[in-house]
C-alpha cells in the first residue's frame, strides 16, 4: 500500500523528500559523533567566541584595576597574581601568559617587590625605554645613559605592559609560536616557554633563574 502512494507522487517531489530526509539524518549523524567525539577546532571557536562575549560584559561593568598591596613574598604573589586575573580579564585566551611565568619574572627583577624601579616606578619587570620623552628612571649607578626604567601609575599597568611587550616584539615569535602550540593541543609545558624568553635579560642564567622561581610559584599557590 505505501509503495503505490509513493508511486503515485510525482518523480521531482519525491526527489525533494528524499532530500530532506538525507540531509536530517546527516545533521542527525553529525550531531551524534560531535557529542561522542566533539572536534577540538569547534570546541576551541566556541571557548573563544565565549569568552569574548564575557569580556565586553565586563567592560560594560566597568571592572577597576586591583590596587597592588603587599607586604611580604607571599602576599606580594598574591597581589601580583590578582592584577593578571584582571589584565586577562580584557586578554584573548591566546595571548595570555601564564601567570606563573609573569609572578616568577617580576620576583626576579624587583627582589619581591622591594627594588627601587617597583617602589618609585611601579615597574615590576625592568622594562626599558629609549624615548626621553617617556616618564623614567635612570639607574643610580649609572645615571647619563641613553635609556631608561619606565614608570607606571600602577604596578598592575606594568604587567599589562610586559604582556604586550612579549605579544608584539619580534625577539618573541618563538614564545608566541610555542604558546600557539600548546594552546591547541591542550598540554601546556611552562619549561618550554620560558626557554624562548631569553632576551628579556642580558643575563645568560636568566630562563634558568625564571624556571627555578616559577617553580617555588606553583607550589605556593597549589599549598594554598
Amino acid at each position: 500500500m505505501a509503495i503505490k502512494l509513493w508511486k503515485k507522487i510525482p518523480i521531482n517531489i519525491r526527489r525533494w523528500i528524499i532530500g530532506v530526509l538525507f540531509w536530517i539524518v546527516s545533521i542527525i549523524s553529525a550531531f551524534a559523533i560531535g557529542t561522542m567525539y566533539p572536534n577540538k577546532w569547534i570546541l576551541s571557536e566556541f571557548e573563544q567566541n565565549i569568552t569574548h562575549k564575557i569580556q565586553e560584559e565586563w567592560k560594560e561593568y566597568g571592572f577597576f584595576e586591583p590596587e597592588m598591596i603587599y607586604n611580604d613574598n607571599q602576599s606580594f604573589i598574591k597581589a601580583v597574581t590578582k592584577c593578571i586575573d584582571y589584565v586577562n580579564l580584557t586578554t584573548p585566551p591566546m595571548e595570555r601568559v601564564p601567570s606563573e611565568i609573569i609572578v616568577a619574572m617580576a620576583i626576579l627583577e624587583t627582589g619581591y617587590g622591594k627594588s627601587r624601579f617597583a617602589t618609585q616606578g611601579n615597574n615590576l619587570f625592568g622594562i626599558r625605554t629609549w624615548n626621553k620623552d617617556e616618564a623614567q628612571l635612570k639607574p643610580k649607578d649609572n645615571p647619563d645613559v641613553e635609556w631608561g626604567v619606565k614608570t607606571y601609575i600602577t604596578k598592575c599597568q606594568s604587567v599589562k605592559d610586559m604582556v604586550k611587550i612579549i605579544n608584539n616584539l619580534s625577539v618573541y615569535e618563538g614564545f608566541r609560536q610555542k604558546r600557539e602550540e600548546q594552546f591547541t593541543s591542550g598540554v601546556i609545558d611552562l619549561f618550554s616557554l620560558i626557554d624562548e624568553l631569553s632576551k628579556w635579560s642580558t643575563n645568560p642564567k636568566y630562563t634558568m633563574l625564571v624556571k627555578s622561581k616559577a617553580k617555588e610559584v606553583q607550589n605556593l599557590i597549589s599549598s594554598n
